[in-house]
C-alpha cells in the first residue's frame, strides 16, 4: 500500500503496479491503487466485464468517499481479503499505512457495516470481517526500532488495536537493533584509555590516535544502552496479553545490492522464530 516504491526498492525490482509481479520463484509483489481496485471490484461484484475508462465514476466514488467513513479504506481491504479468501496465495503480506491509518483500514469492513444495513455491500463486508477478525488468519505485525518516539508511537498503536479493533495483533518486530559489540570486561579497558587520553601522561600525538575510537566505543555503549532500555519499556507492554517480540539486528545496508540486505535479515528472522 505504499505509495512511494519502498517495498519495490528493497525487492530489488523496477516499480510495482497492480497487476502481481513474480519478483522471486514464488513470490509474487503488487502495489495497490484505489482506481485500480475499484474497476477490479465492479467487474467482480457488479458483473460488468470491462470498463475501459471509470473516470467520471471515480469521481463519484471520490465524492461519497469523502463523506462516508470507511468507503475508500474498503477497496484497498477488499482486495486484499478476497486474495485470501480465492486462496490465490499461500500467505498474503501487506506493507499497510502508517500508524494512523492502519485501524481506520482493517476496521472499514465494521464501519460500512454500522452504515448500511442491507444489500450487496452488508454481504461483502461480512466476509471480509470473518477474515479480518479471525486470528487464525489475519494479524497485525507492528514494526518499530528501538528508540523513544518509535517505541512510545507502537504502544499508542497497540492500545488503539486493543481498544477500538478485533483484529489481532500477531508480533511486534523490533528493527534495527544493535548488539553488544563489547563485553563487560573491555568497558574497564576504555575507561582505562578514556583516563589515561584527559591525563598529563598522554602525548598529543596519542590523544590524537585515541580520540576518534574512543569516541566511537562511547557513542555505541551509548546507543545500545539506550535501545535496552525502550525496548524493555516495549517488553513491559506486550506481556499483557503476551505478544512476542521479535528483535532484528542491524545490519549493514548495501543500496546496490537490497538482496544480500533481505538474505541478513530474512536469515535472523529464522533464527529468532526458531
Amino acid at each position: 500500500m505504499d505509495s512511494k516504491g519502498a517495498v519495490a526498492n528493497a525487492l530489488g525490482v523496477s516499480l510495482l503496479g497492480f497487476e502481481p509481479t513474480e519478483v522471486s520463484p514464488r513470490l509474487f509483489a503488487m502495489a495497490m491503487n484505489t482506481q485500480d481496485s475499484l474497476r477490479e471490484y465492479i467487474r467482480l461484484f457488479v458483473r460488468i466485464p470491462l470498463i475501459t475508462s471509470i473516470g467520471p465514476l471515480a469521481k463519484m466514488f471520490d465524492f461519497v468517499a469523502s463523506a462516508a467513513p470507511g468507503v475508500k479504506e474498503i477497496l484497498a481491504v477488499g482486495k486484499l481479503c478476497w486474495e485470501v479468501r480465492e486462496k490465490n496465495y499461500d500467505i498474503v503480506i501487506v506493507d499497510a499505512e502508517a500508524s494512523g491509518h492502519i485501524v481506520a483500514q482493517i476496521e472499514a469492513p465494521r464501519t460500512l457495516t454500522n452504515i448500511v444495513q442491507v444489500g450487496l455491500i452488508r454481504d461483502q463486508t461480512k466476509w471480509m470481517q470473518e477474515i479480518l477478525h479471525d486470528s487464525s488468519r489475519t494479524g497485525v505485525v507492528v514494526v518499530t526500532t528501538p528508540e523513544e518516539m518509535p517505541v512510545v508511537e507502537t504502544i499508542e498503536l497497540l492500545d488503539t488495536l486493543s481498544a477500538k479493533s478485533s483484529v489481532a495483533v500477531a508480533a511486534v518486530v523490533a528493527n534495527r537493533v544493535s548488539g553488544d559489540i563489547f563485553t563487560d570486561r573491555d568497558l574497564p579497558l576504555f575507561a582505562a584509555l578514556q583516563a589515561f587520553a584527559g591525563s598529563q601522561q598522554c602525548t598529543a600525538q596519542q590523544q590524537a590516535l585515541l580520540t576518534a575510537p574512543l569516541s566511537a566505543v562511547e557513542i555505541a555503549v551509548d546507543r545500545r544502552t539506550h535501545a535496552v532500555t525502550h525496548l524493555a519499556l516495549l517488553a513491559q507492554r506486550l506481556r499483557s496479553p503476551s505478544i512476542p517480540l521479535v528483535v532484528l539486528p542491524d545490519v549493514a545496508v548495501n543500496q546496490h545490492n537490497p538482496r544480500q540486505l533481505n538474505e541478513q535479515l530474512a536469515a535472523a528472522l529464522s533464527e529468532e522464530l526458531s
